[in-house]
This record gives C-alpha cells, structure tokens and sequence, in this order.
C-alpha cells in the first residue's frame, strides 16, 4: 500500500537536502545540503563563547578571591542556571521561532557577563557575583540545539541524519578546543578578565549574525504541527529523553571535573599555560573520535553504541586522578576525549528517533542543559576537593559521574528504543497522524 501521508506545506528556502539519499553518508554530501552554509559559518562564531564562559570565571573569580572552591561555586551558579533555563529557550523557539528567543537573549547575556566581570575585579561579596551569575547562565545562547534543529529540518528522513549529528559534535568540540585556549591566553596573558569581556562581545555579534539568518530556521510550531493543534507537551515527557539527560550530566561531570582539576595540576607545577593546552588536547581527542563517527558507516544500532561508548568513557575517566605528569595527564586526557564524542553523537542521534520534530529543539536544549548541569556540579565538587585534598583530587568527579551515569544506562537502556513512525512518541507528547507503509 502506497503512503497516505500529506506533504507538509514548505517554503523555497526549506526544502530537504538535494542529494541523493541511497548514496553513502559522508561529510562532502552532508555540506553540500542546499542553504547548509548559510546557518553554519554564523552558527560556528556564535558558539565559541559557550566554551569559553565556565573557565573564564573560574580564572577571574580564582584571580580575585586566591580560591578554587569559590570560582568553582560562581561557576556553578552560571551553569546551574543555565541548565534550567535553557530548556524553557528550546521551548520558546520551538514556539515562536529561533530569532525571537535569540535577540533578546544575547543582549541579556553580554550585560550579564560585564557585569559580573565588574563585580568581581571590585572584589563585590559571594552573593552579588551569584546575583550576576544567574541572568548570565539562563541567557546563554543555545546555538548549538538551534543548528541541529535545522539540520533536522533540511535532512528530514535522510540517512544524512547521523552523519550530522556526528558533523555538529566535532564543531562543539572544535570549539572546546579553541575557547579554553582563547580563554586561557587572554586570562593569563593580558588581563584576568579579558577572557570573560570577549566572551561577552562574541556572544553579542555572534548570536545577532546567526539570528539574522531567518530563511533557514525551522517552522514555528514544527513540521508536525503539535504546537499548530495545541497538543504540544515537553519533551521531557519522553522516557528515552531523561535516560539520555542522565548520560550527559555524566558527560558534563567530565567537563567540569577536568576544567578545575587541570588548572589545579598545572598552576601545582608552576606550568599555569599549559591548562589550555591540555584541555585542548582533551578536546582534540573529542572532535577526532567526532570526525571517525561521522565517517562510519554503523551497522550496530544507536542504543548499543551509546552503551559500548559509555562504559569506554567511564574506564578511561577512572584513571585519571593517578596520573602524575604532564604527559601521562595529556595522554590520559587525550583518550577520555576519544571516549566522550561517540557518546555525545550517539546521544542527538537517538533524539531523532524519539521525540517529534516540533520538540526537538527543546529536547536537544535540555541535552545541553544537563551537560551544563553536570558540569556546574563537576566544577563544585571538583573546586571543593582540590582545597581541601591533594592536587589531582578533582579527577575523582569525572569518575564518579560516568561510573552512575553508566549504571542508569545500563538499567533504563530499553526506554532507548526509538518509537515507530505513525505512533505515539510518548504519553502526551502530540502524536503523529497514521502513515500507511508497505
């Protein structure tokens, strides 16, 4: 029986990818998609402050106040912050469109960081940095979910779909490689608080050229329509979605746990530059192992890469508070990175199969909010322990995190499975209307 289903209304600059689906997925077709570039070079200048923003007030804030535990609280705040916020933004734009939430976001966001740039060089007590930390991580601009999005709207039902997922994880992680250096050199370099003054003006000029990029955001409301017939529910209400949110607080126990813990390490040695230089290593490992996952053409199914992937994470994470030099550190790191891309990529990809297209803006949203999350807890902890312990007591967060992570994978690992088209996602998340199939 031929497909019932309706085409869905498009405008000139929204329809799907040219190339030919039965060819092999590879990075060449993904970036020849008609419109892809417009979205791409806007939305890769727009990101580089999301990397930079945590470690630039770590070293502000540990500059001003000589203590890791209370940059790491600071830092904390902002992710904290950030992480609940960001998926009521995912929501917004998923309702009313990206620009709408982008515009008044990125200026909120600049006064934010300046402002609290200011508190902190005027030595300003705990609670006024926090005060400022608040507004500057619930207005951090979700470009990152926002590209996916598109991506999601041009690619709809193509094989492509995968290799995009693996394409936007190596451009996260190219910017976790060169934010954390930027951030670093400008920190020790110029001025402690350079680092969140550029911050501040990437995040402005960046987010106002992507948001100016109106003919290739998704439809408001969706291709489904759910928000169009009033049945919209938040993704969250997807069982696949929070196992997934608890894997990428693992993930951003990672990030966090490694930010304080390799300042720490290197400023012990008398080596503060090299902080930059490690995490970047750390990063690069990230977006290698990000690139190999986009050029693979799987044949093992999404949910058990993401449990393979994940238990390689957790091994390789576990060893790193016993490193005890620069390269055993930058060795280790370098595999830890490798470990976390296949699980980040598996992770969107998954989002695909279980959450309807006009939700999935605020489920990757809330993806990143729980990285954020975890990060923001990572950096306490982390912050706390290497006060009070021995230098390198922060690497038993990235440990701690993964090892629980993986356990609730490994428990909930059947929620992971993908619903059939024409059925519905989830209780209350809309439904789609019956497609008849061969």
């Amino acid at each position: 029986m031929a497909s019932t289903v309706t085409p869905s209304k498009k405008s000139p600059e929204a329809a799907p990818h040219t190339a030919s689906s039965s060819a092999r997925p590879g990075y060449g077709q993904l970036l020849r998609t008609r419109g892809a570039w417009t979205f791409l070079l806007p939305g890769f200048a727009a990101r580089q402050p999301f990397a930079m923003l945590t470690i630039s007030i770590v070293l502000l804030v540990q500059h001003t106040t000589g203590s890791y535990g209370v940059a790491g609280a600071a830092a904390a705040v902002t992710g904290v912050s950030m992480a609940v916020f960001a998926p009521y933004g995912g929501r917004l734009a998923d309702r009313y469109g990206q620009r709408a939430v982008l515009l008044p976001g990125v200026i909120v966001h600049a006064a934010s960081g300046l402002a609290l740039t200011a508190l902190a060089l005027a030595d300003a007590p705990l609670w006024a940095l926090f005060a400022a930390a608040v507004p500057a991580g619930a207005s951090v601009p979700q470009v990152g979910p926002m590209v996916r999005a598109r991506w999601g709207v041009r690619l709809k039902g193509s094989p492509l779909m995968s290799t995009a997922a693996a394409f936007e994880s190596v451009t996260d992680e190219l910017t976790f490689v060169l934010g954390p250096l930027l951030a670093t050199a400008l920190c020790t370099g110029i001025d402690p608080a350079a680092g969140l003054v550029t911050e501040a003006a990437l995040t402005l000029v960046g987010g106002l050229l992507f948001a100016a990029q109106k003919r290739t955001q998704p439809e408001v409301g969706g291709a489904d329509g759910a928000h169009a017939r009033g049945g919209h529910v938040s993704a969250l209400r997807v069982p696949g979605v929070r196992v997934l949110i608890v894997a990428f607080l693992g993930i951003g126990s990672v990030f966090g746990g490694m930010q304080v813990s390799l300042a720490a390490f290197t400023e012990s040695i008398g080596e503060p530059g090299l902080n930059g230089v490690l995490y970047g290593v750390f990063a690069a490992g990230n977006m290698l192992a990000g690139l190999a996952c986009g050029a693979i053409a799987w044949k093992a199914a999404p949910q058990r890469r993401l449990l393979i992937g994940y238990a390689a994470l957790a091994l390789t994470a576990s060893g790193l508070w016993a490193a005890q030099s620069v390269p055993t550190l930058a060795g280790l790191g370098l595999l830890v990175g490798m470990c976390v891309a296949p699980a980040i990529v598996t992770g969107y990809t998954l989002v695909e199969g279980l959450v309807p297209a006009g939700a999935r803006t605020e489920a990757f949203t809330w993806l990143t909010g729980a990285v954020a999350l975890g990060q923001a807890l990572a950096v306490t902890v982390a912050g706390q322990l290497e006060d009070r312990f021995w230098d390198g007591a922060g690497f038993l967060v990235p440990m701690g995190g993964t090892v629980l992570a993986l356990a609730v994978l490994v428990a909930l690992r059947s929620r992971l499975a993908a619903r059939p088209r024409g059925r519905t996602v989830a209780r209350g998340v809309g439904h789609r209307e019956p497609v008849a199939v061969d």
